[in-house]
């Protein structure tokens, strides 16, 4: 009785041993016969996307170009030429109107440009009214502040667009999905899926495109505004040096410290 189980026993385990044996091998061949599995790479994405994708793309070139024009152009020390203040400080001292305005002249861009304006409506022979001097000022700078601020505005433009732009391709896909399930129901997943991805691809490449495009935006617009705000300071120093022909503080020490050792010696008197 004992043999007779035993050898049950050891009867079943080899039928065990073979049915999962053969499971094994079934689903290896099942896995040989599947599809083995792509990666989409991202021009089949591109692809997908559909005709929006074009104009997205251009968008994309066209918010690399602005940045770093505007990365370029918009340096402080390019806009201000901070370098410039002490020699024009002591022309403006020594009043020497007409070769701080070719000084200008030599060296363009925003700073040079606006003070060479009101430097245009000085008199050469003294005569100097300042109240169209600072009017002369104000118009040059509203007119190159507009310029500078177009490639800004442009990345706003942009940073607003692609999103709707890519929301119209969702809509179109959405639309072509439908179109699909009306006319062929849901017998071809494929063609479903693609223009569901066409959907998916457009409004994920528009944002992919807006949000840095906003981001450099407010970056380079603050950036911006504090320039334009040291150019005022700039050009005030420059015109109350002009006025009273005293050096203002912070260069009593030009022209061989001669400033700085007039002062104690008129507080000794």
């Amino acid at each position: 009785m004992n043999k007779k189980m035993i050898k049950l026993m050891f009867a079943f385990s080899i039928m065990a041993a073979a049915v999962a044996l053969g499971q094994e091998v079934a689903e290896a061949v099942a896995d040989a016969a599947a599809p083995t599995e792509e990666k989409t790479t991202l021009m089949e994405m591109i692809k997908q996307g559909g005709p929006f994708m074009w104009p997205l793309g251009l968008f994309s070139m066209l918010t690399i170009y602005f940045v770093v024009q505007n990365f370029l152009a918009l340096r402080e020390k390019v806009l201000l030429r901070p370098e410039m203040m002490p020699e024009f400080i002591q022309l403006m001292k020594d009043k020497k109107v007409v070769e701080a305005h070719s000084l200008c002249k030599e060296n363009e861009t925003l700073f040079t440009y606006v003070f060479a304006a009101g430097l245009e409506r000085c008199s050469t022979r003294g005569d100097i009214n300042f109240g169209k001097v600072k009017e002369a000022i104000e118009e040059a700078s509203t007119e190159e502040v507009t310029q500078y601020m177009k490639p800004i505005d442009y990345l706003s433009i942009i940073g607003a667009t692609a999103p709707m732009l890519g929301l119209l391709g969702t809509v179109s896909g959405m639309i072509k999905a439908f179109q699909t399930i009306g006319s062929k129901g849901m017998g071809k997943p494929q063609e479903l899926a693609g223009n569901i991805g066409e959907a998916l691809v457009t409004t994920a490449t528009g944002l992919i495109i807006a949000i840095p495009a906003m981001l450099f935006y407010y970056f380079f617009r603050n950036n911006f505004i504090k320039s334009t705000a040291t150019l005022g300071r700039q050009i005030g120093a420059l015109l109350d040096t002009l006025e009273s022909g005293e050096l203002p503080l912070g260069y009593e020490t030009m022209a061989g410290g001669s400033s700085a050792k007039e002062a104690p010696a008129a507080a000794t008197e």
